[in-house]
């Protein structure tokens, strides 16, 4: 029998975030940052889902017979979207807690999600049409080997989104030198050194074979909160796919 394929996973990430579990779907809890992410998110999803399939932009399933995969999936707050969207859904985290909240969860809105405790290097099934990963790369062992393994397992004509933050000076004042003191993210979170700047996504993207087809800022106004910009200095959201002929 073969080996399974070396994990990405970081141990002691995957414990950081799982003991985050049980106040995961508390707006006001130690994932309070993600609940105010979550709406800037989706919106940047639903676009890209938009043009990458031309579909109806008043459509309440624009992911209709569509798999999608989502990678550090935590307690489902972006895969219970992608399933109401439509799509036949699978979520994947490093944390057995945060898989448990997330089964709960989806039991009691009715939703029907495969969640798994699996690394995506060692998941058999391939072919997503839609794999997100949000705020998930800036935690794992190997960067590029997690690209590779997302790229394996989308689907020829499939849509890879993905959001992390960038490394830069504002960056680590916004997201660990304030946030991780008095903005609410939990300490420990964040290290800077391991944040991406966007040239260096995107060349791990192109090594795995596939083409970056967006990249979108995520910045913060006090008076609006989370917004889509031009300005990449903080986070960043990412699409890309196969290249075409």
């Amino acid at each position: 029998m073969a080996n399974p394929s070396p994990s990405t996973i970081n141990p002691r990430e995957a414990a950081h975030f799982g003991a985050m579990a049980k106040d995961w779907w508390d707006p006001k809890g130690s994932s309070a940052m993600l609940h105010k992410l979550n709406p800037v998110r989706l919106r940047y999803l639903r676009g890209a889902i938009d043009r990458h399939w031309h579909g109806e932009e008043e459509s309440f399933r624009p992911l209709e017979g569509k798999r999608a995969l989502d990678v550090g999936c935590g307690a489902g707050l972006l895969t219970e979207p992608l399933a109401r969207l439509g799509a036949a859904t699978m979520g994947l985290d490093a944390a057995e807690e945060n898989v448990a909240v997330a089964r709960a969860h989806a039991q009691g809105q009715n939703l029907s999600i495969d969640y798994r405790a699996t690394p995506v290097e060692q998941l058999d099934e391939q072919g997503f049409d839609l794999i997100t990963s949000m705020e998930v790369i800036e935690h794992v062992a190997d960067p590029a080997a997690f690209v590779k393994a997302l790229a394996a397992r989308l689907a020829p004509d499939g849509l890879l989104v993905m959001s992390t933050p960038n490394r830069t000076p504002l960056s680590r004042l916004a997201m660990i030198s304030i946030g991780e003191s008095i903005g609410g993210i939990p300490k420990g979170t964040h290290d800077w050194n391991q944040f991406l700047t966007p040239e260096e996504l995107s060349r791990l993207i192109a090594d795995a074979g596939l083409q970056v087809t967006d990249i979108s800022g995520l910045s913060f106004d006090p008076r609006t909160g989370f917004t889509l910009s031009s300005n990449k200095a903080i986070n960043y959201l990412l699409t890309a796919r196969h290249p075409r002929d």
